[in-house]
């Protein structure tokens, strides 16, 4: 409708039969079509604008300016997971094993050339597994990807497809189908280490994930949505280095990508273009109100390298102090609207912790460390891992209107079930 006024035979036939009447109703017409254009690239422009700014792992401020539950209480309820209790205690009942093996992860720094990407998926598919978790009474089935990183049967997964999890498989490439013992499990860092009974398989390598760039290419393997789309391949760049994203009240510093990563990618590998693990990929923004495409996060292969050292050594992780909480973030808008300080809410209180033994409770929440006042979670973890566990840290505390102070100390992250 834009370009009927502007062609010829518009503009041109009025001009050489003139009719008044006709002459004036087509001079309000196009004023009327722009003016109605405008409008609705004015209303496109004001939804394009929202809803960009409406997407986002979770910021305590869900709801931006629609309607909140009556309570404030209700709010965190409803929007923040408190099964989790904010050690690594990881609940898993697969048979466990201690690994006697002679593995020892290596991270390789030195740049390689990359390699066409049909090569290098061939070269690295036998190193991709898929998982399969049952629930406990088989109420349920989780499915995910592992990476195999030793020749004797080593597989290094996420640790939320086998939580709560009495029964793991893992199946091969060729479709050997494998029950899983656990060498070690961590909840904070979302690692494990798996075993199976099998030689001669294809590991891994390993980069430096300290050497990346952004922009530099990148891509992941794994197993979206089903089985039936096992050994998936997608192409795409790092986005960001050291995101700090903090997922069920753990801070985890993360790559962003590109790639595409969908459930079922959890644990699989992210791979500079020469084939060697730079990451592993475990979580994606998601929002309930606007489409989110082309977020995706791994965990960097560094962080792998320190976790599955400790776990084929311990078993579990050592040297992580804890307060023993499970924290989310209490956002400037969700601040005014309830009229409650900004801090982070305390959704969970774990048992056997200090902070347990203080006083702390689900609903209080934290708005000063050692004095210094916090909105997030990695600037509590700044300041808590410049401790170690059994020194006394200081926590300011809001509750129903009341100001309390508490001293907790810190205590073994691996210690707290």
């Amino acid at each position: 409708m834009m370009n009927e006024p502007n062609n010829e035979r518009g503009w041109y036939a009025a001009a050489v039969e003139p009719q008044p009447v006709r002459k004036k109703k087509k001079r309000w017409i196009f004023p009327l079509v722009l003016l109605g254009v405008l409008l609705c690239i004015a209303l496109l422009a004001g939804l394009a604008f929202r809803t960009s700014s409406d997407y986002g792992i979770s910021d305590g401020d869900e709801y931006a300016g629609e309607d909140y539950p009556g309570n404030w209480h209700d709010y965190f309820d409803q929007f923040f997971d408190s099964a989790s209790v904010g050690s690594d205690a990881v609940s898993v009942d697969i048979e466990t094993a201690d690994y006697t093996g002679d593995y020892h992860m290596t991270l390789d720094p030195a740049p390689t050339a990359a390699i066409p990407l049909t090569d290098l998926y061939q070269k690295c598919i036998p190193s991709v597994v898929s998982v399969e978790g049952t629930t406990k009474g088989k109420q349920g089935i989780y499915f995910g990807t592992g990476i195999i990183i030793s020749s004797d049967g080593l597989i290094v997964t996420n640790t939320h497809i086998i939580e709560d999890c009495s029964k793991v498989t893992v199946t091969t490439q060729d479709g050997t189908k494998y029950d899983a013992t656990l060498i070690g499990a961590d909840g904070i860092s979302d690692i494990s280490v798996l075993k199976i009974d099998a030689d001669g398989l294809v590991p891994a390598s390993f980069a430096d994930s300290s050497q990346l760039k952004v922009g530099s290419d990148c891509v992941a393997i794994g197993n979206p949505v089903s089985s039936k789309l096992t050994g998936t391949m997608t192409n795409g760049i790092i986005s960001a280095i050291d995101r700090d994203i903090t997922s069920n009240g753990h801070s985890m510093t993360l790559i962003q990508t590109n790639a595409a990563i969908n459930e079922g990618n959890s644990g699989g590998p992210l791979l500079d273009l020469s084939g060697r693990v730079i990451g592993i990929t475990n979580m994606k923004a998601m929002s309930s109100k606007t489409t989110v495409e082309g977020i995706g996060f791994a965990i960097p292969s560094s962080t792998v390298f320190e976790v599955v050292t400790q776990l084929l050594e311990n078993g579990h992780v050592t040297g992580r102090p804890t307060i023993g909480i499970i924290v989310s973030p209490v956002g400037e808008e969700l601040s005014d609207h309830y009229d409650i300080p900004q801090g982070l809410y305390i959704s969970a209180v774990n048992k056997g912790s200090d902070a347990e033994k203080q006083g702390l409770k689900a609903g209080d929440i934290l708005t000063a460390v050692n004095g210094t006042p916090i909105t997030t979670n990695d600037e509590v973890t700044a300041i808590k891992n410049t401790m170690q566990a059994g020194d006394s840290i200081h926590l300011t505390i809001w509750r129903d209107g009341t100001t309390l102070e508490f001293d907790v100390t810190l205590t073994e992250a691996s210690s707290l079930n």
